[in-house]
This record gives structure tokens, C-alpha cells and sequence, in this order.
């Protein structure tokens, strides 16, 4: 599993993880990211339970354990959440942000001593270090529970599987051309997202934040213009078509 540092600032970074070339062939490879302050750190969609032996060695080489305080869900699915069974029993004295209305599907995963920390349908905030996170509703895109991360000091979007993509092979880390990389998203948005209203209403939330960088589950990161880029074909595409 390969990890890179896509933020630094003076009061906390994020690592993202991914790009596992070791992974079953049938499992869908997915982007795990970490946070990381003086004095905490919280670790976003944190995977698949096949993940978790190589998440918690590279989370080593950014933080001790014993400041990994704080995981994120933005929705229930086992490709973000089932190795939950796992750090419960290595972080049991860590809080989980997940959705309230999937508490009782993620609660399948194992959670005996973690602190389920519900999030109401419209939003919230996570505190680390000196640090405060907004929860962004996200609702339908894909699941009716959803959240997104924004991070105003970093100006960065965890979006959770909004721009999300999948390509074979030893991939960048940022989309280096918008157009090209179209292809790798058109099928999936158009399949998983079943309504252009909750789209529409996703977009407008997202326009009136400052976004550097839009870091999704699955596949490339988008920076810079590419951000407004995928805002305006988002826009346009026709979702919600099987």
C-alpha cells in the first residue's frame, strides 16, 4: 500500500492511503485518509477489514496509536467500514463519526468499545487538536446517509465516493488530465447516484466552500481547477441511469 502526504500546515497534515497493489483481484481498491495533529489523529473511511493489517502499519510511520483518537464513516458500506471489528480491539478508547441512520448496519461490523458519535441528517463538526472539521451532508450520493469531510484551514474536500474512479495499474495520485479521466468516472456516477436532485443539492453546498483539493474514495484526487472541473461535469451529467 502506498501512502503520500497531500497536505502540510502549521497545525496538522493528511496522508492519504491506497494504490494497494497487494489486494484481491475482486476487491475494489479505495483511499484511505489520515489526519494527523500534535496531539491527535483521525483516520477517514478507514477501510475493508483485508486493510487493516497494512492501515495500521502505515499509519505507524505518521503517529503513534495512542493519538489516533477519532475514525470517520461517511456511509455504511464494507469497503470503508468493515475493519471497524478490528480497531475496535486496538483503539478501544477512540470515537467513531458515522451516520445516525446507519448505526444499526455498521454496529454488524464489531463495535464493543468504540464511542459511536451520531451524526445527524444535517451535518455537524469533528474537533482535533486546535482543529475543526465540517460534516457536509451528502445524502443519496451514493447512500442516504452520506457525509462528506471539509477541512477550511486545508481547504480540503473528503468526498467521499463523489468524484470516485477505478483504474487498473499503478495510477497518480492526482488527476493530472480532466478529460481523459472522465472515462474511469462517467460509468460509475451515472450507476451510483441515483438522484440529479440530491446532485443539484450537493453542488450548490459544496460551491459556497473554498475547495483546494477534493479527495474522494476510490481512485484519483482532484486539485486545483480540477476541482471546478468536476463540479461543472458533475453538474451537466444525467445520473441515476442503470
Amino acid at each position: 500500500m502506498k501512502s503520500s502526504v497531500i497536505y502540510e500546515g502549521k497545525h496538522h497534515k493528511w496522508v492519504v492511503f491506497g494504490r494497494d497493489e497487494s489486494k484481491p483481484e475482486k476487491i475494489v481498491d479505495t483511499n484511505q485518509y489520515l489526519i494527523c495533529t500534535d496531539t491527535e489523529s483521525m483516520l477517514l473511511d478507514p477501510g475493508g477489514i483485508e486493510l487493516f493489517s497494512p492501515m495500521l502499519t502505515g499509519i505507524l510511520g505518521y503517529t503513534d496509536l495512542n493519538k489516533l483518537t477519532t475514525l470517520f464513516a461517511s456511509h455504511q458500506d464494507p469497503d470503508i467500514i468493515s475493519s471497524l471489528g478490528l480497531w475496535d480491539k486496538t483503539i478501544p478508547k477512540a470515537k467513531l463519526y458515522a451516520p445516525l441512520l446507519w448505526e444499526g448496519s455498521i454496529r454488524h461490523f464489531g463495535m464493543e468499545n468504540i464511542k459511536f458519535m451520531a451524526i445527524k441528517d444535517e451535518g455537524g463538526e469533528v474537533k482535533l487538536g486546535s482543529n475543526t472539521f465540517r460534516l457536509i451532508p451528502a445524502h443519496y450520493l451514493h447512500s442516504a446517509g452520506n457525509f462528506n469531510l471539509y477541512d477550511p484551514e486545508a481547504k480540503i474536500l473528503m468526498s467521499g465516493n463523489i468524484g470516485g474512479a477505478q483504474e487498473k495499474g499503478d495510477v497518480p495520485m492526482f488527476v493530472e488530465d480532466f478529460g481523459k479521466h472522465v472515462a474511469y468516472m462517467e460509468y460509475f456516477h451515472r450507476r451510483w447516484m441515483p438522484s440529479n436532485r440530491a446532485k443539484m443539492n450537493w453542488i450548490a453546498r459544496v460551491k459556497e466552500l473554498e475547495i483546494n483539493i477534493m479527495a474522494p474514495q476510490h481512485g484519483r484526487i482532484f486539485k486545483d481547477e480540477d476541482v471546478q472541473e468536476f463540479l461543472a461535469w458533475f453538474e451537466k451529467l444525467d445520473v441515476g441511469c442503470a
